[in-house]
């Protein structure tokens, strides 16, 4: 029987979609489900949520939760791991009101930034933990690394764990073809693509449409043409997409993650003497605290209808977690988009680095695929990202507090905002709000 663990199953509506897919599954609707998370009454309430998803679909699978780690990895053979370390509150809040206090506005601040490097600083220790814990309870179990800042994440494991088998997982590059599909009126299931880049920042090098006689016809130019005319629709969460058709219009590529994301990865969007920028390209500063405080005001409701008639789609999210687990124990093979450690995947990105590549998933494998070099001006772009990601792994490989004023000095939206003193002065106040949520540094 397939065993398959979830830690930080207390986020009951992302648990609830992962595990309706796995359900969904015939060959994985019998597997043996653990649920962990610290936060008991979470857990309790996953538990009852997902009870009533197995009733629903009438399968037979065993699902248990625990709030013992170790119970849950032992014997494991996958691992999705969806933690949030430091929660909304405090850790989220430090990392948008500090800053903000020094004149740097974000707007979701968990992937690069001064927020994502914070982030990266206190999960990568608990995701080494956890990994640690897998090596010693199921060795060959595969991690489904789905935490923020994903490539600082995936870099860390990469470098104290280097045995794990793991893969970061996202839904930015599925999302993204449905809403290029849906704005230039094509059929997602026929659409053709190449992509590669970082989490948040890989780029669609080919975006073409099958054709009947077994060629294809360039997407493209009808991508630029709704760029142009500006009738393209938000994406997944109602947020404005002008920031990535500007992108295109520039770059001459389509960027993988979400306008209000990508607004905070360069020093182009978002600037406090350009308050007219931010209104152009409709940035929502500060969303991610509204999303949050959105999600603690109507948890109560949510949490009543989920425990009393949680509603099951039959229809398979995008998530790729179901699809990696039922290839690698059918041996039927996949195509995943996955973050992993650059082994000159991407022949011009530096090997210490994750990159987010096509991978071949099979019996019992992943096998993440060599792509060709990217557009010179892409990879020096991404670059910018992957300097912040490389020095924040260092701070955390060295206990040397240098590298974290130097990861935030290069962030390319930090330097665009403030001088040297005030980074400095932001990332010591950073570190002492967050206290004991982080390792010591030097």
């Amino acid at each position: 029987m397939t065993k398959i663990s979830f830690v930080g199953a207390g986020s009951t509506v992302f648990m609830k979609n992962i595990l309706t897919d796995i359900l969904l599954e015939s060959e994985l609707n019998s597997s043996e489900i653990t649920l962990y998370d610290i936060d008991s009454s979470r857990l309790k309430t996953s538990q009852i949520v997902a009870d009533k998803v197995a009733s629903s679909l009438k399968v037979s699978a065993s699902i248990k939760s625990t709030n013992d780690r170790k119970k849950a990895l032992k014997e494991a053979d996958f691992v999705i791991v969806m933690i949030q370390v430091g929660g909304y509150k405090p850790s989220t809040l430090i990392d948008f009101e500090i800053p903000a206090k020094y004149g740097l506005q974000q707007t979701i601040a968990d992937t690069v930034g001064i927020g994502g490097i914070m982030r990266g600083l206190r999960t990568v220790p608990v995701l080494v933990e956890i990994a640690e814990e897998m090596l010693e309870l199921c060795p060959r179990a595969m991690m489904l690394q789905y935490v923020n800042p994903m490539a600082i994440n995936c870099l860390g494991l990469s470098h104290f764990v280097p045995e794990l088998r793991y893969v970061g997982l996202c839904h930015s590059v599925q999302g993204t073809v449905a809403d290029l599909a849906r704005d230039i009126g094509e059929d997602f299931n026929k659409i053709e693509f190449e992509c590669s880049g970082i989490n948040h920042m890989s780029f669609f090098t080919k975006f073409a449409k099958k054709l009947n006689n077994g060629s294809t016809e360039d997407l493209y130019p009808k991508i630029f043409q709704k760029g142009e005319t500006g009738d393209f629709g938000t994406n997944w969460d109602g947020c404005s997409n002008k920031v990535r058709y500007e992108v295109l219009k520039k770059l001459g590529y389509f960027v993988t993650e979400s306008s209000e994301h990508f607004a905070e990865y360069t020093p182009w969007f978002i600037k406090s003497h350009q308050k007219d920028l931010i209104r152009k390209f409709d940035i929502p500063i500060n969303e991610y605290i509204r999303r949050c405080e959105k999600q603690i005001l109507e948890w109560d409701k949510q949490e009543k209808d989920m425990l009393s008639n949680p509603k099951i789609d039959n229809n398979k999210s995008v998530e790729y977690a179901s699809r990696v687990i039922l290839s690698m124990i059918t041996g039927k093979k996949d195509i995943i988009y996955g973050n992993v450690l650059n082994t000159n995947l991407i022949p011009n990105l530096p090997n210490n680095s994750c990159v987010e590549v096509p991978c071949v998933v099979q019996e019992d494998d992943l096998v993440p695929q060599v792509v060709p070099p990217l557009p010179i001006h892409l990879a020096n772009l991404i670059q910018t990202n992957i300097s912040v990601q490389q020095l924040t792994v260092e701070a955390l490989k060295t206990r040397k507090k240098d590298s974290i004023y130097y990861a935030a000095m290069l962030d390319p939206h930090t330097a665009g905002e403030l001088n040297l003193d005030q980074i400095w002065k932001m990332v010591d106040e950073l570190i002492d709000a967050h206290g004991s949520m982080l390792p010591a540094f030097k």
